[in-house]
């Protein structure tokens, strides 16, 4: 996609665009590190959106109403978002709820948290914050980082194995004694703390805090996810394919607005038609693999 974007669009294969393609997506990618992990166990995490919205508005409302320093507010916004994550973990794990509701109603909490904090857009302006959103490799450095902390987590640590066990198959997981319940929770919690971090990015890329920020976002990040080869039953899946997932609706993004006559919503329709083609070929994939292990 980028030789041929590059090809029909001068100047689309150089480190500004590249540079400028990962900061554009540093959030969404922070925020796809978490829902990969709940992705693998077989869960869903619509609340993602709804978090970052509520974490960018905490964060400009501690600073310019409260007159916190930065790191504080950060901080406090960071332990939020986890609490928000673990305490939907520990309804789904204890009270075995459907995590589509369950996040549903996080969702719907943590928008409604933000518009009674703020129902308009809030200024940074802070010297602090004006540095480091200068720097250009700022956002996708903590992007990158996050995305290998991730894979460590997943391919090197007894947790990551718990997930793709739990993914695989959950009563299997139980059996092999594996703490199931408890699994859930830390994914849950790890997702609202990725999406927490997603939204403190938010104010850096913005140098604001907005309560209706990142609408829909969830579902680009399941898509992320999905076209990046994680299945959504569960058990198959890796960040590596997370991050090149997140690159391709950069890409699309990027080649959309060099182009300069397509609407913004063409980005929506290339994702939907790529998504439905790549949710087609998990399904031949797993057919193939079934045909040969019955063979």
């Amino acid at each position: 996609m980028i030789l041929a974007a590059s090809l029909k669009f001068k100047g689309f294969f150089s480190p500004d665009v590249f540079i400028n393609l990962l900061r554009d997506n540093a959030f969404l990618g922070v925020a796809t590190v978490g829902m990969t992990f709940v992705i693998l166990t077989g869960g869903i995490d619509l609340s993602v959106g709804g978090m970052i919205g509520f974490t960018s508005i905490l964060i400009a409302s501690l600073m310019t109403k409260h007159h916190l320093h930065p790191v504080v507010a950060i901080g406090i916004a960071l332990a939020i978002g986890s609490g928000l994550g673990t305490s939907m973990g520990y309804v789904i794990s204890v009270f075995e709820l459907p995590p589509f509701l369950v996040t549903l109603a996080g969702m719907f909490l943590t928008r409604g948290l933000a518009l009674i904090i703020s129902p308009e857009t809030l200024s940074i302006d802070h010297p602090w914050y004006e540095k480091i959103s200068g720097i250009k490799l700022a956002l996708p450095s903590v992007f990158l980082i996050v995305i290998a902390i991730g894979l460590y987590i997943a391919h090197f640590r007894p947790f990551g194995r718990a997930v793709y066990a739990i993914g695989g198959s959950e009563n299997s997981a139980s059996l092999m004694g594996l703490q199931v319940g408890r699994t859930k929770l830390r994914v849950y919690a790890l997702s609202g703390f990725c999406s927490a971090l997603a939204g403190v990015l938010y104010t850096f890329y913005m140098s604001s805090g907005d309560a209706n920020a990142a609408r829909g976002l969830e579902l680009d990040a399941i898509a992320a996810v999905v076209i990046g080869g994680t299945l959504l039953s569960g058990g198959v899946g890796t960040l590596v394919g997370t991050l090149f997932g997140v690159l391709i609706l950069g890409v699309i993004q990027t080649a959309i607005t060099f182009q300069g006559t397509l609407s913004s919503w063409w980005t929506k329709i290339v994702i939907g038609f790529l998504l439905l083609v790549f949710i087609l070929l998990q399904k031949a994939f797993l057919l193939r693999s079934r045909r040969d292990h019955r063979a």
